[in-house]
């Protein structure tokens, strides 16, 4: 990621860009520009929101994006690929503690878990609100009907 930082930071400098115009002109913040500059990673909480600013930032600059983010793909797999399986295992668990015994990725929302009591209690409402509505319109069909209707005055000749 220094490679990719420094070829950045070179092709800026040579272009005569300086880091503010740079950060005004694509929106990005100036620290987060120095930190890709300098190779540092470690601050971004999103990968994707650190790719698309590489991405930007290499076309803005006049680099192929496309190339940039293949480089930085096979550094991220490099990256990762040398976390020991143990470290992972031991930081699953941890999480599984956290959660009701259900591992998740770190990077999706944890869903959001109801019980029983609710979803019986949910259905049991809608049951309800379903028989009063069966109830009320029984009612009105049958309830207080003194008004004839057209059917019940025709006599018919046999």
């Amino acid at each position: 990621m220094v490679r990719i930082g420094s070829l950045l930071k070179e092709t800026r400098e040579s272009s005569g860009v300086k880091l503010e115009e740079a950060s005004s002109d694509l929106n990005i913040k100036m620290e987060y520009l120095l930190n890709i500059e300098s190779g540092n990673i470690g601050c971004f909480k999103d990968i994707y929101e650190l790719k698309n600013y590489l991405l930007n930032y290499a076309k803005y600059l006049g680099l192929d994006g496309d190339k940039l983010i293949d480089e930085f793909n096979e550094y991220m797999f490099e990256y990762t690929s040398k976390i020991p399986i143990k470290a992972i295992e031991k930081q699953a668990k941890m999480d599984a503690k956290e959660e009701t015994g259900k591992i998740v990725s770190p990077y999706t929302k944890k869903p959001r878990k109801y019980s029983k009591k609710y979803y019986i209690g949910i259905y049991l409402i809608i049951f309800l609100l379903v028989i009063l509505a069966i109830f009320w319109s029984i009612r009105q069909i049958t309830v207080g009907n003194t008004k004839s209707n057209a059917i019940s005055y025709v006599e018919f000749d046999r």
